[in-house]
């Protein structure tokens, strides 16, 4: 389009854009009017420049050129009266109607009529126009997304009153997702439109989505407190529609954390049923809440209301289990104490005849409580007595307090090795670095000219050939050590302790031989007045200190390693002749017996564990 033309048409001096369109045709004797000229990508004519500017008069203009042009479509397929009703212009969508009424039927790519653009923009004046054209909805009948949708979703109270004395029928209608306006507008916190729509029937807070919500479950997922007050007024019934996936009222609003929402439920209504209520995964929303690591929300929930802290969910996890599963979180500090204060255990220190049932919840189904009392379980008649003692509940209970303990216990064995195996490297480079740092800055330096420059003052001595041998053998092996502990990962526990023990042996002798080179050092740089020939009083003196120290510390761990090895034996021993005294059940177990077994048997096989004492066994 010609640059000119298109400043005319979007300032609307009709003067000006006469002048120029009879001008360029007069000048060069064209056929094709520049009116009939696009703007490049948008396809616009100059009639949707004009219509979107509201310039009446330049539109009257257009039209008595070109009265074709009104229904010209651009790019999107929308017609200059689509621009008219985005921008409000009553005016110019009246001429452009009356110019040919058949240009509201025309939809743009998105399939939008007219006045779906027009309720987009909450444009009052130019929707009760249109809503003249009574066909004008009848093309909305066929689509999902009415002009309703649009306005409830915006918040345009007076266009959604007018369009419902319309099409009242089209409250009722759903989008792609399920939603009504209603769903919409309590999602948008409308609370005007919310109370016209059920103003018109109060059944449709009752209409659920395609994921199972209703419109007072969207209020909850975005926290709008009037909106609950207000459908909970009309209809209390449907507090109890649950989500496809199960989920009540009370888990959606601890789900998307809206606190005050929750809090506004908890003391407005009773919600005895609801806490305890639970999700197809068995979650309630104390599980809920300690997943998502809501500490005020579990806070809230186990001193407000009558929650059952020590319920399981499908998993067999108790809330406490949800937490301390992911421990790592500054906010379980707070968290897991809370849950402590209120009762809460673990899964696995629960008594295994206490009834938890997880109710099975139906989609659009009511609330079924998840508290049930504890009852206590009674066991069958057994072929055999001692697999009744073996395991009773007593017993049952007493191994799985020991199972939770072993496996505390494996666990800081396995990151005590992982401590172990990290300081053995570390202490390896610091070796490393030391004796290559002495290597290359000898004793007693080097020769700085003439034909020695470079070479070792004292190299010729019995001294400094101890240094050399010693400090070079401590340098390659710290540096073995290092290159075998970053290349292999062993996975297993076993592995794990042969690989550091043959690691720590040879640390231990490489920190030997560097205390050998230090003293064979100090030997090179002693001054005169030597002990037979050999060194001063001074390091014999350290010799000495340093000999007694390393012995002493060696004798202590020798005899550590000793009585280690020895109690490792004896727990051994007894493990095998346990084996063979202790027959074999022919009694079936139930399931969680044979876990507590498979877990027993799998924990206690490791001797350094069980054969240590206070905690604690040297690298054998």
């Amino acid at each position: 389009m010609d640059p000119r033309l298109k400043e005319a048409v979007q300032r609307g001096d009709t003067t000006a854009f006469l002048s120029l369109v009879n001008q360029i045709n007069h000048d060069h004797n064209i056929s094709n009017s520049i009116i009939d000229q696009v703007t490049i990508g948008s396809m616009n004519t100059v009639l949707h420049i004009a219509s979107r500017f509201g310039h009446l008069e330049l539109v009257h203009e257009i039209l008595r050129l070109r009265p074709e042009m009104v229904s010209s479509q651009n790019h999107r397929l929308e017609t200059p009266l689509h621009e008219a009703c985005r921008e409000g212009r009553l005016e110019v969508a009246m001429a452009l109607l009356r110019a040919d009424p058949s240009v509201g039927y025309k939809l743009n790519r998105e399939n939008e009529s007219v006045l779906f653009v027009a309720c987009g923009r909450g444009w009052s004046g130019v929707v009760n126009y249109l809503l003249e054209y009574s066909w004008l909805l009848m093309l909305e009948e066929d689509g999902s997304t009415t002009s309703l949708h649009l306005a409830a979703l915006a918040g345009h109270t007076e266009i959604v009153k007018e369009i419902l004395k319309v099409r009242p029928e089209f409250a009722w209608k759903k989008d792609s997702q399920g939603s009504t306006p209603l769903h919409l507008a309590c999602s948008k916190g409308h609370l005007d439109i919310t109370r016209e729509l059920l103003k018109l029937d109060s059944d449709l807070c009752s209409l659920q989505d395609n994921e199972g919500r209703t419109p007072l479950h969207w209020a909850a997922i975005k926290g709008k407190i009037n909106i609950l007050d207000e459908i909970l007024s009309v209809s209390l019934d449907s507090i109890e529609t649950v989500t496809k996936l199960g989920e009540t009222l009370l888990h959606l609003c601890v789900k998307y954390n809206q606190f005050d929402a929750t809090k506004y439920l908890v003391e407005t209504l009773d919600v005895s049923k609801m806490v305890d209520a639970t999700d197809i995964d068995g979650n309630t929303v104390l599980h809920l809440a300690t997943a998502a690591k809501l500490s005020t929300m579990v806070t809230f929930l186990v001193k407000r209301t009558s929650i059952d802290v020590n319920a399981l969910n499908r998993k067999g996890w108790t809330a406490l289990d949800v937490a301390e599963s992911g421990a790592s979180n500054s906010v379980l500090i707070y968290l897991i104490p809370t849950l402590h204060e209120a009762g809460c255990r673990n899964g696995s220190q629960l008594p295994p005849q206490s009834s938890h049932e997880i109710p099975k919840i139906s989609s659009g189904g009511a609330v079924n409580s998840r508290r049930s009392p504890h009852k206590k379980g009674t066991r069958g008649p057994s072929s055999s007595w001692a697999t009744n003692i073996m395991y009773s509940p007593t017993t049952l209970q007493s191994r799985r307090r020991r199972s939770s303990r072993r496996e505390k216990q494996l666990e800081l064995h396995s990151e005590g090795l992982q401590n172990a195996r990290n300081t053995i490297t570390v202490v390896a480079v610091l070796i490393a670095t030391v004796t290559f740092a002495a290597g290359i800055n000898p004793p007693g330096g080097v020769y700085q000219d003439g034909a020695l420059a470079g070479k070792s003052i004292m190299g010729k001595t019995k001294a400094f050939k101890v240094f050399t041998i010693c400090n070079n053998i401590a340098l390659f092996m710290s540096l073995g050590i290092v290159v075998v502990l970053v290349s292999l990962i062993p996975f297993r526990r076993k592995p794990l302790v042969k690989l550091l023990t043959v690691t720590h042996r040879a640390m231990c002798a490489s920190v030997l031989l560097m205390e050998v080179a230090y003293i064979a050092a100090l030997w090179v740089t002693e001054p005169s007045g030597h002990v037979m020939g050999i060194m001063s009083w001074e390091l014999l003196a350290l010799v000495c200190i340093a000999g007694v120290f390393v012995l002493t510390l060696s004798a202590g761990l020798g005899l550590m390693m000793t009585k280690h090895r020895s109690r490792k034996r004896e727990y051994r021993k007894g493990r095998r002749s346990k084996k063979r005294t202790t027959p074999e059940s022919s009694v079936s177990r139930v399931d969680d017996t044979m876990m507590v077994h498979n877990v027993e048997s799998r924990q206690t096989s490791n001797s350094d564990v069980e054969s240590s004492e206070n905690g604690v066994h040297p690298i054998s």
